[in-house]
């Protein structure tokens, strides 16, 4: 678990106080903390839950102290986000005290979905439910003894948490979200997930107790890695990793390159064609240049962590098959990626746009923060 006052914060619930009301830009300003202000859409308070005696569903004012969650990073200058939408997440399950609804995710096959429907099959038909139900594309792996065992579990923290929350005082941090690597096994998913390894015993400890109440048929994947000759972050190249993403051209094999740029509103990403230079066959070069180019975007979206707005610029392919062919080769990468990604649409300028959840910061914005505190301590 990560400590309240860590420094991130996405995920936690928090008994917080609302300070202002813009009704011009449909927001709230809340603060979590005497110091912390976040923002809140207005749209986002509907199911507030109140830790005083107001109802439920009457309208924010300030000095209204209720339980938020924080969706969303601070970013490039930009409050931490909130929501009054709280969210439970385990390994098959989301238990939501918002959207009252059953939900499956769209990965999930026909048959995975009919057989989990029949699950909750009471719930479905139930029309007093106290809270929603995302199942997720790892419960496609799961027994119904594991799904249910999850289930009353994550039941048990949405109702604990929501009671003892009225009950808290102001700026009160009731719940801590999982820390970022115990997420990230906890969100993998399980039929490509081959092997956890790490050369931390701190993490060795936290992993292996998550794995051994969460996910026990996956502890065995779980390794402690020794070698002093080589260390880790050298076998994995993390090193080349880090220079790639403070890269802003990207070179493909097939002699192209990519230009990335994150700008104030957007990111922008430049297809080139580089060192080809032959004029014969040119368009079905092209073709190949951008579709190799579209499996290294969605690679350097997911490394970089970029999101937001994302404008495209491939090389201009004349045949509309082939357009089209980038637009849903694109779109299979994206599906691959955790977070919530979409290819939009292909403008008539020829530029692809697409969207990418914001969730946590940018990569590139950590590596700045660290080079700051080295700097603060080596002067």
């Amino acid at each position: 678990m990560m400590p309240c006052g860590s420094k991130t914060i996405l995920g936690n619930i928090y008994a917080g106080q609302v300070e202002s009301i813009s009704e011009n830009i449909g927001a709230a300003f809340v603060k979590i903390s005497p110091e912390e202000r976040c923002y809140l859409q207005l749209k986002e308070a509907e199911n507030a839950i109140f830790t005083s005696d107001r109802k439920k569903g009457q309208p924010l004012r300030p000095g209204d102290e209720i339980l938020v969650q924080v969706s969303r990073d601070a970013m490039k200058g930009k409050l931490p986000s909130l929501s009054t939408n709280l969210n439970f997440t385990g390994k098959y399950l989301v238990l939501t005290t918002g959207n009252k609804i059953i939900g499956f995710s769209s990965k999930l096959n026909m048959e995975d979905k009919s057989r989990l429907s029949k699950w909750l099959t009471d719930e479905i038909n139930s029309s007093d439910n106290e809270f929603g139900i995302i199942v997720r594309t790892n419960a496609a792996d799961a027994s119904q003894e594991e799904f249910f065992k999850e289930y009353e579990y994550l039941r048990e923290k949405l109702k604990k948490t929501t009671v003892d929350g009225r009950h808290r005082t102001c700026f009160s941090c009731i719940y801590e979200t999982e820390s970022q690597y115990i997420s990230a096994i906890r969100d993998a998913n399980s039929r490509s997930l081959d092997e956890i390894i790490t050369d931390v015993p701190a993490i060795l400890s936290d992993a292996k107790k998550w794995l051994t109440i969460n996910s026990p048929e996956e502890a065995y994947k779980l390794r402690f890695y020794q070698d002093k000759l080589l260390p880790l972050y050298k076998l994995y190249r993390l090193e080349t990793a880090l220079e790639e993403i403070q890269k802003e051209k990207i070179w493909l094999n097939s002699g192209g390159f990519l230009v990335i740029q994150q700008t104030e509103a957007f990111v922008s990403i430049d297809v080139n064609s580089g060192k080809f230079t032959e004029k014969k066959k040119m368009q079905e070069t092209y073709r190949k240049i951008n579709l190799e180019a579209a499996k290294e975007i969605a690679r350097q979206l997911r490394l970089r962590n970029l999101s937001g707005i994302i404008l495209i610029d491939f090389i201009n392919m004349d045949n509309p098959d082939h357009q089209d062919e980038l637009f849903h080769v694109l779109q299979k990468y994206l599906k691959k990626d955790p977070v919530k990604s979409k290819a939009v649409d292909i403008t008539p300028l020829h530029i692809l746009e697409m969207t990418r959840k914001k969730v946590r910061r940018p990569l590139y914005e950590d590596i700045l923060d660290i080079r700051q505190m080295n700097r603060e301590l080596n002067n």
